[in-house]
């Protein structure tokens, strides 16, 4: 279930009928850290506008073949609300867009897609939830964006973000692949949002509770291959945490 966007980049997007470009990066909440959209290439197709889809219709990542379904036709993306591809994802046009498809409101209750602790796939589901307008500051950010968002410890800088692993069963960011080059000899560890105490986004940096040494001593990354579960298992042993597995409710992180 759990795959690198790095890896998803580029995967074919199957809709309805027929195939509608490739996975271009992610938009996720920083709050709940959790997918919100797909950013659609649709190479010639639609061109000039971000082409955006929400996890509510991604039904399946088929990692062998390099393929993600969309639950849409082209006919639904083409008429759905536009956003110009140099303007960001306002709370207008959520409210738009979310309208358009008659999404649950993600935002319209404490749970990680509102109402619901797991996303809802059931559109008779849909028709029972209470829109709710959206209020305060989770911002979206892009995956592309913050890759390269430094790290800092207790004591001083680690590393950098290089890529984020996502659970594509349910789409949250389950897990921050830090590059640690310049420190350890290039040794690659991971560090869950329920660790980071929190993100400057002015600063383009990502601030964790823990001392360098405790993150250096972690069990390394090395490829994707690793994330078994008796690795995560270890992962969290190291840090004393409990895994997501165990409670899936998400620690928040307060943007500044």
């Amino acid at each position: 279930m759990l795959i690198t966007a790095k890896t998803l980049e580029g995967f074919k997007l199957n809709s309805l009928d027929g195939e509608i470009g490739k996975a271009k990066e992610f938009y996720f909440d920083d709050r709940h850290w959790t997918i919100r959209y797909l950013v659609a290439d649709t190479g010639g197709w639609l061109t000039g506008r971000q082409v955006l889809i929400s996890p509510y219709v991604l039904v399946t990542a088929d990692k062998g073949e390099e393929y993600i379904t969309v639950n849409l036709t082209k006919q639904q993306i083409e008429n759905s609300p536009s956003l110009s591809s140099d303007k960001p994802v306002s709370q207008q046009f959520e409210l738009d867009y979310h309208g358009y498809y008659g999404y649950p409101m993600y935002w319209g209750g404490l749970s990680i897609w509102g109402a619901d602790p797991y996303i809802q796939r059931d559109r008779e589901q849909w028709d029972k939830s209470t829109p709710a307008e959206k209020k305060g500051d989770p911002n979206l950010r892009s995956t592309r964006e913050v890759s390269g968002y430094h790290i800092q410890a207790t004591d001083g800088e680690i590393g950098h973000v290089e890529d984020f692993i996502i659970d594509y069963q349910t789409w949250s960011i389950r897990y921050l692949i830090v590059e640690t080059v310049n420190w350890w000899s290039g040794k690659k560890v991971l560090i869950s949002p329920r660790w980071i105490e929190r993100v400057s986004w002015n600063e383009s940096k990502v601030f964790i509770n823990l001392p360098s040494e405790i993150i250096e001593k972690s069990p390394e990354y090395r490829q994707e291959i690793l994330l078994m579960r008796d690795y995560e298992t270890r992962l969290h042993q190291h840090y004393n945490r409990q895994g997501y597995w165990v409670d899936d409710s998400n620690d928040l992180v307060q943007p500044l």
